[in-house]
């Protein structure tokens, strides 16, 4: 379990500088780096990251090869960007926020964030990476009206106010705020980082403000866009590896020689860590990733395709990898699923059907269809016992967790389930034993799925049979995400089924996002989070009492100034949740299979999620190397 004395970002970052090279670090050239370029100790920074593998649980890797991937989308390619998981800070696999990027962080009770860079830090094409990166987007990209017309980013904004900006000298920045910021260093670590910077040397040809006029034009008739702010956002792209020419600080970058069906990621020369024994990292040299039909993914890494693969697999796909294991010569590694809940239920609490409505915020409705769940054996039919039955809530392994949030109205009660209907006046049934609604109509949840998942429609089936012996009945209706998306947000949705939540290993010091009104996109309160997202311009104001106190709390957290107070802000909003079973959690705690074919450093056991986490990302992709590159022992 992480423990629960989790540092505040503010003393971490002050106090945590990475290993510097006073200890006279001998640099070893990388083998294969393209003619032309200077030497290593040229094309790092003079403090460059330096990893100990050892106390990591790792050991020195070997430098080269070719690492295979699959994925299902052309656009899929921007998670070597993911993956990469280069920050200007980052967590690690304790969920600890450390400089990487940054040589380190001046954090002043979260109003003051000093960002200081490191001195000789290089783009992936040479150029330097300096403050003006900083200053550029600031000033000329996320201020500019015609760039970026809806202003700055939401976690710039305190109050509404951005912060005070200020370029110190060529390798240090400062944001300041007049009231507390606790979202910035949160923000910088995401899986789709926010980028606060940009490769100013390189954009600036496509911008008004320092561009030639004629080559904007030109440009802009070749990608067929109208206008040199439409150019530059087009070429402007950090995080989707669409544009192969913009620099990157990440450990591999886009060849232009990519395809519609592959994409071939390249070492960056210049990235910023080093191993203790000298060498630059990353170990591997070319990340190859090949489109395949989703559906083809198992059979293609069960045949041996694939070096290294979580995206396109499942649960239900482990036993057959496990069973090809000896054949293909790979392993299945089972890394927990770091989502609240592997399957949730989700009634929407802001349905329009004033009937349904009243029904979905009464919290006993929600507790009996709880109740009437048998958890234990759809963890023994889906997931062979292996998971934990209970909440959609944080795992165990988080410092926020307490036994109750997990337990809490989630054993199954058919007996209780049944009284809690009965006290709600839900006594009338008809014919084949389904209540009836105050108006009459049958009690049928109409549940929308996307169909995307085999094991979502076989818990179903489990959940539907157990609900008739309280008198539920539920219809399942296959549909689009954006279509249950949007009939959210109409208020149309009664019901709808997806993965639990985004972040099951939350810390105090992490936002609480997920768990409040305030998003479109969660499907149980979409207009509410709609109403907040638009600072009440749009959507619907929250008429129910806990999602009001929902939203209170998360604002608190949002100006908080110290860990204890988070820590106690979390506790409540994670004890709401408990007591109003806002989700319907099934089960957790599932494993998610990684197969690893002819790697070292990967893993034996890992956390497999987005945010925190950026998928392989915290285990650090840039230290697996290939094992049959390491000398031959007998030799």
């Amino acid at each position: 379990m992480i423990t629960r004395r989790f540092l505040n970002a503010a003393l971490v970052l002050a106090a945590l500088a990475f290993p510097s090279t006073s200890f006279a670090l001998v640099l070893k050239e990388t083998p294969g780096i393209p003619p032309g370029l200077p030497p290593v100790v040229d094309r790092i920074p003079k403090e460059p990251l330096v990893t100990y593998p050892e106390d990591m649980g790792r050991v020195i890797g070997v430098q080269g090869g070719s690492l295979h991937t699959l994925i299902s989308r052309p656009k899929d390619v921007r998670l070597i960007n993911v993956w990469g998981y280069a920050r200007l800070v980052g967590y690690n696999e304790n969920l600890e926020l450390n400089p990487d990027i940054l040589e380190s962080v001046d954090n002043h009770y979260d109003k003051v964030f000093t960002l200081h860079l490191r001195e000789g830090h290089k783009w992936s094409d040479g150029s330097s990476f300096t403050a003006e990166d900083f200053r550029f987007w600031f000033e000329d990209v996320a201020l500019n009206d015609e760039l970026n017309p809806i202003g700055l980013p939401g976690f710039m904004l305190v109050d509404g106010e951005g912060p005070e900006f200020t370029v110190i000298d060529e390798t240090a920045v400062r944001f300041e705020w007049h009231e507390p910021n606790p979202l910035f260093l949160q923000e910088l670590a995401k899986a789709r980082p926010p980028f606060i910077y940009r490769p100013a040397a390189y954009m600036k040809q496509f911008h008004e403000k320092y561009g030639n006029p004629e080559f904007i034009r030109q440009i802009a008739r070749i990608e067929k866009v109208r206008g040199w702010a439409p150019l530059f956002n087009r070429m402007d792209d950090m995080y989707g590896a669409s544009n192969p020419h913009i620099p990157t600080l990440q450990p591999w970058v886009p060849r232009t020689a990519s395809g519609e069906r592959r994409a071939v990621m390249e070492r960056n020369p210049f990235f910023h860590r080093v191993d203790n024994a000298g060498q630059q990292l990353p170990y591997i040299n070319r990340i190859i990733m090949d489109v395949v039909d989703g559906k083809l993914i198992p059979a293609k890494t069960l045949a041996g395709e694939s070096d290294l693969q979580a995206r396109g697999l499942g649960f239900s796909d482990i036993s057959v990898l496990k069973r090809g294991e000896q054949t293909q010569d790979y392993d299945t590694r089972l890394w927990l699923n770091s989502k609240g809940s592997e399957i949730s239920i989700l009634p929407n609490l802001s349905v329009k059907d004033p009937v349904w409505r009243k029904l979905m915020q009464d919290r006993r409705f929600r507790h009996a269809l709880s109740l009437g769940i048998d958890r234990e054996l759809i963890n023994k039919v889906l997931y062979f016992g292996l998971g934990r039955a209970g909440n959609d809530t944080v795992l165990n392994i988080s410092p926020l967790f307490q036994p109750d949030f997990q337990t809490a109205w989630a054993e199954f009660n058919p007996d209780l389930a049944n009284q809690l209907l009965d006290d709600i006046g839900l006594t009338d049934r008809r014919g084949d034993g389904v209540r009836l609604l105050e108006d009459g109509r049958p009690l049928q949840l109409i549940i929308e799925i996307t169909g995307e998942s085999s094991e979502q429609d076989d818990a179903l089936e489990l959940v539907a049979e157990t609900w008739q012996e309280i008198g539920v009945s539920a219809f399942i209706r296959p549909s689009q995400r954006d279509t249950i998306r949007a009939r959210a947000l109409s208020g149309a949705l009664m019901m709808s089924v997806w993965s639990g939540f985004e972040n099951g290993v939350p810390t105090a010091d992490m936002p609480p996002v997920d768990y409040a009104p305030t998003r479109e996109d969660f499907l149980s309160w979409a207009p509410w989070g709609n109403y907040y997202e638009s600072d009440g311009h749009a959507g619907v104001r929250p008429d129910w009492p806990p999602a009001i106190r929902l939203i209170e709390l998360f604002d608190q957290w949002l100006v908080s100034s110290s860990f204890e107070e988070r820590d106690m802000i979390w506790e409540q909003i994670l004890q709401i949740h408990a007591d109003e079973t806002i989700h319907i959690g099934l089960v957790n705690g599932v494993r998610h299979p990684v197969v690893v074919k002819g790697l070292l450093n990967v893993p034996e056991m890992g956390i497999y999620g987005w945010d925190p986490g950026a998928q392989f990302g915290i285990h650090r992709m840039d230290l697996f190397f290939f094992k049959d590159l390491l000398p031959d022992e007998d030799s």
